[in-house]
């Protein structure tokens, strides 16, 4: 198992710290067989290379089979050019060379942490199991022309037929292994883009009869993930929307620092939490490894083929959660606030301690 692994910025470091050491755990337990290199993206790399994405950096991810990402950005560096912004010339960079170009989030609440849900116990009584399926490689984040000249700025949300068929085509495929429910979330009232999109959206559909669709407007939608988040199976949607609401679904389950995501591509796939680098909090010991950590798993179940080893690690952050490891974002009252190495430790030691 090739691993190239971008620790990042902020928290980034940290928490990719304790996933590497759940990791090495895996490794010894099961017998794997694991390269890791490490590289540099972001503001890290801005610092030594002056550039987000270095030469060196790129060539690790593209020898690797699996890229595992901390997080990237500061404040300091947002008001430098676009192409030398950790994000932008960074992260966006980096999606676009190993053409990735869906991103899995998977949203589960895990039954202990209801308790830190602002949601009413009515609607946490059903069971929150979400997965969103983002369009990752366009839309408005890459469409040209996009333009800032100080006085006017330009941004073009811009699909192709091929692209919405791509995303769908992997929506519904996966849809057809968990509850068999696709939600298309667009703005097809008033955008062009939307329109293309809920119509190639239906064309595919009708190959895969066994999944039912809907539709939701974006406001709808988000709206509809706060009042009643269970009838969600599948969410598609365009990248901004998706980055949008993968974002409010944190509160669903209580934090960002609970959630993992996948990036899908052509050949290789990477996987970063959801939450950010959280500069404020970084270097203090106390952010949230559970979502580095269970991008552990989605990497054993997308890259490697191992759901049996995906398995093993969600048991173990949810044995973890249940038995009150939790740092500051998640703690119960009457609760103590556990350090990220802590939360990190105590899941080795149940991956050390799992029996099937």
């Amino acid at each position: 198992m090739r691993i190239a692994v971008l620790p990042g910025d902020g928290i980034g470091p940290e928490v990719t710290a304790e996933a590497l050491k759940v990791l090495r755990v895996m490794e010894k337990k099961y017998d794997l067989k694991i390269e890791i290199k490490q590289g540099e993206i972001g503001g890290a790399a801005m610092e030594k290379y002056g550039t987000p994405l270095p030469e060196e950096t790129i060539d690790i991810c593209q020898e690797a089979e699996a890229v595992f990402l901390g997080s990237v950005g500061h404040p300091k560096w947002d008001s430098l050019p676009p192409e030398k912004r950790p994000e932008i010339g960074g992260l966006l960079k980096l999606r676009k060379l190993l053409q990735l170009y869906a991103n899995i989030r998977p949203v589960v609440l895990f039954e202990k942490l209801k308790e830190v849900s602002p949601l009413c116990d009515s609607i946490l009584a059903k069971k929150i199991d979400i997965l969103i399926v983002r369009e990752l490689a366009s839309g408005i984040y890459f469409g040209q022309p996009r333009a800032f000249t100080g006085h006017e700025a330009l941004d073009t949300m811009r699909y192709k037929v091929e692209e919405v068929e791509r995303i769908a085509r992997l929506a519904f495929e996966i849809a057809g292994k968990r509850r068999k429910k696709v939600t298309s979330v667009d703005k097809a009232n008033v955008l062009h883009s939307s329109m293309l999109w809920r119509k190639v959206v239906g064309q595919v559909a009708l190959g895969f009869p066994q999944v039912r669709l809907n539709h939701l407007y974006v406001d709808n939608a988000a709206m509809q993930l706060i009042l009643n988040p269970s009838q969600f199976d599948v969410i598609l949607t365009s990248n901004l929307f998706g980055d949008i609401l993968s974002d409010e679904s944190a509160a669903l389950v209580g934090s960002l620092g609970l959630l993992p995501s996948a990036s899908i591509g052509e050949k290789i796939n990477l996987y970063e939490p959801v939450g950010g680098s959280a500069p404020d909090i970084a270097g203090k010991g106390i952010a949230n490894p559970i979502a580095q950590i269970l991008c552990l798993g989605l990497m054993f179940e997308y890259s490697f083929s191992r759901a049996d080893l995906a398995l093993v690690i969600f048991k173990a952050v949810e044995q973890a959660l249940n038995d009150g490891f939790r740092t500051q974002d998640v703690v119960a009252p009457g609760m103590s606030c556990k350090t990220t190495a802590e939360v990190g430790n105590k899941v080795c030691e149940y991956v050390l301690n799992w029996t099937n």
